[in-house]
């Protein structure tokens, strides 16, 4: 919980930045190539997370990994090697990107079901979520087959949870419990 306070902390600061500079597009670039990077990435998330490794080599390893990054970016991680916070930098990434499709207005839902959503359901997902925010949104669909069937949808800080397991969940709840 407390890295996550801090990640956002360090996503607003950098947010803040790059809007001054006009680079939030920029930057919110970096921030998904290091997103992606690092979840795809084993080595890379365990280096960020290791003690053993010195705090100089994690800061080379980063700057070559993601050459032509913008300043504001390199600053960020100067700044959270400095601060030996480089687990924090996945989250910190994830966070920006949250905060700049809120500054502009839009946002992403994301949609986790037990097969992959067809156009057709895509579409209508879009449509339900512009009508309960008022606001467009990209969908960004898990694909998570312990939940059987029916859908969860999360949108910012909400979530609505229609799966068959949730429903099953509350169902031996509701046998035990009598």
């Amino acid at each position: 919980m407390a890295g996550e306070r801090a990640a956002i902390r360090y996503a607003k600061a950098v947010l803040s930045l790059a809007t001054d500079n006009n680079t939030t597009e920029v930057v919110n670039n970096d921030m998904e190539l290091i997103n992606n990077t690092v979840a795809q990435s084993k080595d890379l998330k365990d280096m960020l997370y290791s003690p053993v490794i010195s705090s100089s080599i994690k800061k080379s390893a980063l700057l070559e990994v993601f050459k032509g990054i913008n300043p504001a970016t390199v600053n960020l991680i100067d700044t959270l090697i400095t601060n030996k916070r480089t687990d924090l930098l996945p989250q910190v990434a994830a966070k920006f990107i949250t905060l700049y499709e809120q500054q502009k207005g839009s946002q992403i839902a994301t949609v986790t079901t037990a097969v992959p959503l067809t156009e057709a359901l895509q579409d209508k997902v879009l449509a339900k979520v512009k009508e309960l925010t008022g606001k467009e949104a990209a969908i960004k669909n898990i694909v998570d087959e312990s939940i059987l069937g029916g859908f969860i949808l999360r949108v910012g800080d909400t979530q609505y949870n229609a799966s068959i397991a949730n429903q099953l969940s509350k169902l031996k709840r509701e046998f035990t419990i009598n």
